[in-house]
């Protein structure tokens, strides 16, 4: 896809945004059921069940995803996606592009060990490694317009208001 036509692809959904900021709004929504023979949730992603359990260093078997390992992918998708989509409204230059995320984890907070240890990442790090030829001030603007249209990392950045409830 090139600008042009990402630019006509988006046009009538911008307009649409700016006519009536209330069409912008939805909610996406995540679902899971907890499986009844392991310490395991079974999460819908729309193609297939993903099935996450409990990291290696807190007892888990390995052979079920992690969730921690989920959010740095989403990060991952997200930015890489973003950045696509930026460098493809730019006209930037891109070859071969590959994005990492990796952060920190003390495994004793969320087991409870050490009062002291947070619960959650310490640090996340994300990583583009760019194949382009194009100048500094081009990447650092492509780098500056896909860290502020990245959805997953803003959110990170920016932490939303969370609450949490149960029903019956």
């Amino acid at each position: 896809m090139d600008a042009t036509a990402l630019k006509a692809m988006q046009a009538p959904l911008k307009e649409a945004y700016r006519d009536d900021a209330a069409k912008a709004l939805i909610t996406l929504r995540a679902r899971g059921t907890l499986d009844d023979q392991s310490i395991a949730c079974k999460v819908e992603t729309g193609r297939a069940l993903a099935v996450a359990g409990l990291h290696p260093a807190t007892g888990g078997s390995g052979l079920e995803l992690c969730s921690g390992d989920m959010l740095l992918e989403a990060l991952v998708a997200c930015a890489g996606v973003t950045l696509k989509a930026v460098a493809t409204a730019l006209e930037f230059k891109l070859g071969n592009v590959s994005v990492e995320a990796e952060a920190d984890l003390d495994f004793r907070g969320t087991l409870g060990v050490a009062r002291d240890a947070p619960v959650g990442f310490r640090e996340i790090r994300l990583r583009f490694d760019l194949d382009t030829d194009e100048p500094q001030e081009r990447i650092d603007s492509l780098m500056k317009l896909t860290e502020r249209y990245c959805v997953v990392f803003q959110t990170i950045n920016n932490k939303p208001a969370l609450s949490v409830s149960a029903g019956r």
